[in-house]
């Protein structure tokens, strides 16, 4: 079987290429247009892999999707291709509504097209697996249960908004059209290879280098946080497990407010490499809340664990402090890209 991944030069993307090509004897098709987030480093020797093969292409470009499917046939659909900083969707909503709303219609109609033609056992075993984000299901309060699958959707910002409406199309395109879809959604990844813009890795780099460590608002917003690797395990599962018209909740009940993991980073560097100006949380700056900023996330996963058979493997602080060396370890990965500086300078935020 040929498994075709959208987004497979990302973060979670590239998480789980590596994780099909090393567990399984599956074709890998990679769609990702390389933009600014794209690592094509995280893939190593998987890059070049006979079974890998990366298409450069837009899922926004019909005709570019309609000829993969019909070159490449593949048995399974895993779309990750998103934009998904909320910095990002809030100064430029446009690109956000094109790639997640537009792209997801655009692949869900190839796949369409390509599964109305497959016959018999083929036909059976097709999927198209939607990897989404628990930033659709709103904000929680202080004691509110965690999201699970019969959550209402909420979203507040223009990248959740974005994510709620990709899942609504693929769960039309279930119901109306019969095409064996489903939905994953999952809470903040972090883990190696992530980009510089994202919360952990920024404040890492921010304090090894004894620049502020910026914290919107009084830090009091709280994230589930769940190791890549823990999720990239779990979507392979999906992929091949999932049933269509199902949600899967994926997330390791570990919460922590964003000021507690920008101390933990603190900590931890002091360990690994003392500051001799003193400790790193003196940088911590708080600056001006991002407008709309949701107040918690947090993911009741009991019903995946049942479906799938999985569980989060990873401690929070144990793969914080894993993830923090690898960063320490690869400055010929990050270097180059901070000192780019990519437009936007509201980096750092906690999704």
């Amino acid at each position: 079987m040929t498994i075709l991944i959208t987004g497979g030069l990302g973060f979670i993307g590239s998480a789980v290429l590596r994780r099909l090509l090393a567990t399984t004897d599956q074709v890998v098709v990679n769609i990702d247009c390389a933009t600014y987030a794209a690592s094509p480093e995280s893939l190593g020797d998987w890059l070049t892999h006979p079974r890998h093969m990366h298409i450069k292409a837009d899922i926004c470009d019909v005709a570019a999707m309609q000829a993969a499917f019909a070159q490449h046939a593949p048995g399974r659909v895993m779309h990750l291709a998103a934009e998904s900083h909320v910095d990002r969707s809030i100064d430029g909503p446009a690109q956000f509504i094109q790639t997640n709303v537009v792209g997801t219609q655009v692949l869900l109609e190839a796949a369409r097209a390509h599964w109305s033609k497959l016959e018999g056992a083929a036909r059976q075993a097709f999927r198209f697996h939607h990897v989404s984000t628990d930033e659709v299901f709103g904000s929680l309060g202080p004691q509110d249960p965690p999201f699970d699958e019969h959550t209402a959707y909420d979203p507040r910002s223009p990248y959740s908004a974005s994510k709620a409406a990709s899942d609504h199309l693929v769960r039309a395109w279930e119901h109306t059209y019969g095409l064996p879809a489903f939905v994953s959604n999952t809470t903040n990844n972090y883990g190696p290879w992530q980009f510089p813009e994202k919360l952990i890795p920024l404040v890492t780099l921010n304090a090894l280098h004894g620049q502020p460590l910026p914290v919107y608002g009084d830090g009091q917003q709280v994230r589930d946080w769940i190791h890549v690797e823990d999720h990239a395990e779990a979507l392979c599962l999906a992929l091949f497990h999932g049933q269509p018209g199902q949600t899967y909740c994926l997330g390791p009940r570990q919460e922590r407010t964003n000021l507690d993991v920008v101390r933990a980073i603190c900590r931890i560097l002091d360990e690994k490499r003392p500051d001799p100006h003193g400790p790193r949380e003196r940088l911590i700056t708080y600056v001006k809340d991002r407008p709309g900023h949701d107040q918690r996330y947090a993911m009741d996963p009991s019903g995946a664990e049942r479906a799938l058979g999985w569980k989060a493997r990873h401690g929070f602080e144990e793969g914080l402090a894993a993830t923090i060396q690898w960063y320490l370890d690869n400055e010929a990965w990050w270097g180059p890209i901070r000192a780019r500086k990519y437009a936007g300078q509201r980096l750092g935020s906690a999704s």
